[in-house]
């Protein structure tokens, strides 16, 4: 066996144990972004690195489309506006970047997403806790413990791997899934651009 083989195998291996053991999780959380995309909230994602470009990726296939030719959906990566995170970091440092975010702009009902493979980046536990006070209903994507990030999550899906590339690939197989069942439960019926 190659390298690459051993890394895809790997890779395939942990996405299949999610498969086995979360994927009911990861229908829960879909249904609950759903349901509130469905009744006028949004959908506000943030994480760091990685993790950041997954946030941003994540927003595209919600206000763009993923796999259905339909209308967009609101969701916002808190990762993208360097004046604001710039100036946070600088008047009050990193770990306000995403909560100060939060504070201006979830609402109750809002759906906040944080991905973080350790569950312990600051900055992303901090903005989940603010948004949970604030009654928004709370996402994470983690790694294999869950980290700080697991108690303030309503849905919270971990990675059984503590190594960060696979990790961060299972998150994005994860929010393709997640991103399937919102577009099909919300526009049922509108036309695949899969052609399926």
């Amino acid at each position: 066996m190659n390298d690459v083989e051993r890394w895809l195998r790997e890779s395939a291996r942990i996405q299949l144990e999610v498969a086995e053991t979360q994927s009911e999780d990861i229908e829960k959380a879909a249904a609950r972004i759903a349901q509130a995309l469905r009744e006028g909230k949004r959908v506000y994602i943030m994480g760091n690195g990685g993790s950041a470009a997954d946030a941003q990726h994540i927003a595209g296939e919600l206000i763009n489309r993923f796999l259905l030719d339909r209308g967009p959906l609101p969701a916002v990566a808190l990762t993208t506006d360097t004046s604001v995170i710039t100036s946070v970091a600088n008047d009050y440092g990193f770990n306000e970047v995403f909560s100060k975010q939060v504070a201006a702009l979830v609402s109750e009902g809002d759906i906040a997403w944080g991905l973080s493979t350790s569950g312990t980046s600051p900055n992303v536990v901090t903005a989940l806790r603010l948004a949970r006070e604030m009654g928004a209903v709370t996402v994470g994507f983690t790694g294999k413990t869950g980290g700080d990030m697991k108690q303030h999550c309503d849905y919270c899906i971990c990675v059984p791997s503590n190594f960060t590339p696979w990790v961060q690939e299972t998150h994005i197989v994860m929010a393709h899934a997640v991103c399937d069942i919102i577009e099909r439960t919300i526009f049922e019926g509108s036309h695949s651009i899969g052609g399926s």
